[in-house]
């Protein structure tokens, strides 16, 4: 096997010289400093505020702005760059309006700008900085970046930036140079669930993140609910269009998705035509730019969805006994003859008793156009070429958990037992805890999206989706129940609780993190939790450093909807070569930017400062380079001893930096 291992290796490198030449490329960039990983977790639809986190780096460029420049420019100057940085587009158009765009506020903001780029791209190899570089620029910012040390060479780059500005070239160069920088200060962004609902169009992040590539995503709950609904899961169907219309985020489902709502609407307009259902009246935290609804016609259509789901979610509970969610069955536990509410020993009046699509007699049963209206949706999910291709995504960069540089990765909770030992789940009459638990429902999400329609295993695994979106026992959501329907359909407080598993109390215990590590095979001694899932109430005194820097929350509040509870909008973890950081956001929607100097950056907090610097070396990518290495030197001694015959390096149609540039993206 080794020798034939090595064959299809010498395909790459076909002699001695070549290998080496890798070898000595790969012993360089291991001794490079590591790149910076970025965290960020329930995003929940929030575009515009993801972006701001996305082209500031987190408040880490105006840092890097700081260092570099606090003896030449002044704070509002660092600022200004800052901000250029940023949102280069603005920042120009202001200074236009503004009457400070002279050519040399250009030249000097070219300077500088080339002076953070310097800075910021001398941890990496030159292979990797040009492949950043835009193409339209590559000869001008390449020989800006590396000018040499002869007179004559500064000269030479002092030239380019007058020609530059000279040509009318500074609009477009500014931008493409400012976005250089802002993909050179992220290497790597880690999304810890949660990237739908709520939010108004999580389809663009999607899109965001399928341009920067260099992502992976732990599924939270939220997300998974719109991979069952891809899948064909119809309770997830009726659940995402509910909450998108209860947030009145028509934009993403019609404009984005492409979902159409136009028989929901005739319908609810039709039933419910005398109902006000003034229980179901959306939040609109964002108005729609396309898809512009009456509060009264939207209030409609949530309704019409929210009985719908409660039908199919009963007939998911009669249909699994196994799960053990009879609690979930609303509709069979209602007197509809008094309009009450019975269930656990409980009886309270209900707040909406206008079920007219409901048979006393038969309550679970869809009416011939509620099941006409279900098959119109899913149909619209299963063709929408976008949402598709967002949870092909989701799947292809994604997991319930992962473990990368010492972390552990994963949205909700390790199912737990008060005693602290790792709760037992069943899954098709198999019992798993802990890591193997994770993985076996990892294998089910995957096998409900990938089996073939005419699999026995199919529908199975469609079905748990729901209960991965909300499931006592599911790691994604790990509450007792999810109550919205109590909370629509009664004032009972009791019927609204939700009791978070074991894992949230004892996961703040420092010996219970070492446990959860250990389980996962990351070091407890050096290794960290990062969870999103739980709001952090920053404003209550909560903090997300738990558990003796052992455990990481970041869910701060990048959603409106939790901003009133947290008090901040969100928090950025940073992981790179010199420290652990987390990054405190500002409501950017409500601080939208108006001067070039004004000052809205995140707070950035260091919690853990390395022993010493951590080199490629040291990352699960060094290992990788190292296991390579060792690959590389088995094939030079085959080529020392004869083994294998060499091929003169122009017999092979690729050059190394080529093969350089595919190793690299074997060990990212």
């Amino acid at each position: 096997m080794e020798e034939r291992y090595l064959q299809l290796l010498a395909r790459e490198y076909p002699n001695r010289q070549a290998a080496l030449c890798e070898i000595a490329n790969l012993t360089a960039m291991s001794s490079l400093p590591k790149g910076t990983e970025y965290f960020f977790s329930d995003l929940h639809g929030e575009h515009k505020g993801f972006s701001e986190l996305m082209n500031g780096a987190s408040g880490v460029i105006r840092e890097k702005i700081r260092i570099q420049f606090q003896d030449v420019l002044t704070n509002p100057q660092q600022n200004q760059l800052a901000n250029l940085i940023y949102d280069p587009v603005k920042v120009l158009s202001l200074m236009h309006e503004y009457g400070r765009d002279t050519n040399e506020w250009l030249k000097n903001t070219i300077f500088y700008l080339t002076q953070l780029c310097r800075s910021v791209s001398a941890k990496y190899s030159r292979v990797h900085v040009r492949s950043k570089i835009p193409h339209e620029y590559d000869y001008l910012m390449e020989e800006l970046l590396y000018p040499g040390q002869d007179e004559g060479r500064l000269e030479y780059g002092s030239s380019i930036i007058e020609a530059v500005v000279s040509s009318g070239l500074a609009d477009t160069f500014i931008p493409q140079f400012c976005k250089l920088i802002r993909s050179l200060t992220m290497d790597w962004i880690h999304i810890i669930g949660d990237i739908f609902d709520r939010g108004p169009r999580p389809d663009r992040i999607m899109e965001e993140l399928i341009e920067y590539g260099d992502v992976d995503i732990q599924w939270g709950n939220h997300d998974i609910s719109w991979m069952g609904a891809a899948c064909g899961n119809r309770v997830l169907i009726a659940n995402v269009v509910r909450m998108g219309i209860s947030y009145n985020n028509f934009d993403c489902l019609e404009d984005g998705y492409g979902i159409n709502l136009r028989p929901l609407s005739d319908f609810a307009s039709e039933v419910y035509h005398d109902d006000l259902c003034e229980c179901f009246l959306p939040k609109v935290l964002d108005e729609n730019v396309y898809d512009k609804v009456a509060k009264s016609l939207s209030a409609k259509m949530h309704k019409a969805m929210a009985v719908i789901q409660l039908k199919l979610i009963g007939q998911m509970v009669h249909r699994h006994p196994e799960y053990h969610m009879e609690d979930r069955n609303l509709l069979e536990h209602i007197d509809y003859e008094k309009g009450l509410y019975k269930y656990n020993g409980i009886t309270c009046p209900l707040t909406d008793t206008n079920f007219p699509t409901v048979d006393p007699k038969n309550p679970l049963e869809l009416t011939q156009k509620e099941a006409q209206l279900m098959d119109v949706l899913a149909a619209s999910f299963a063709h929408s070429e976008a949402l598709q291709r967002h949870v092909r995504f989701l799947y292809s960069s994604g997991s319930m958990y992962l473990c990368m540089n010492g972390n552990l990765l994963f949205h909700g909770c390790i199912p737990m037992n008060e005693d602290g030992s790792f709760e037992r789940v069943e899954v098709d009459g198999e019992k798993y805890a802990g890591r193997a638990l994770l993985d076996r429902l990892e294998r089910a999400a995957r096998e409900a999206y990938f089996l073939p329609k005419d699999h026995p295993d199919k529908q199975k695994n469609v079905d748990k989706m729901w209960l991965l979106w909300c499931s006592a026992q599911s790691p994604l959501f790990g509450k007792s129940r999810m109550s919205a329907f109590e909370r629509y359909f009664t004032k009972e407080k009791a019927l609204h609780e939700e009791v978070y598993n074991s894992y949230y109390r004892l996961s703040a215990d420092p010996h219970v993190c070492d446990q959860i590590l250990k389980e996962f095979g990351v070091d407890p001694v050096h290794g960290h939790i990062i969870n999103g899932h739980v709001p952090v109430r920053q404003k209550d005194g909560e903090n997300p450093v738990k558990a003796d820097g052992k455990l990481y929350v970041i869910d701060g509040g990048l959603s409106k909807a939790y901003q009133a509870k947290t008090g901040i909008a969100g928090y950025t973890l940073i992981f790179n070569s010199h420290y652990l950081a987390l990054a405190q956001h500002h409501d950017y929607i409500s601080h939208p930017l108006s001067k070039p100097e004004s000052d809205e950056m995140p707070t950035l907090q260091i919690t853990q400062k390395m022993d010493k610097r951590i080199l490629v070396s040291d990352t699960d990518a060094g290992k990788k380079l190292s296991q390579r290495m060792d690959e590389l030197r088995l094939l030079v001694k085959a080529y020392e001893n004869g083994s294998i015959v060499e091929r003169a390096i122009g017999s092979y149609p690729k050059t190394i930096q080529s093969l350089h540039m595919e190793t690299m993206e074997i060990v990212r």
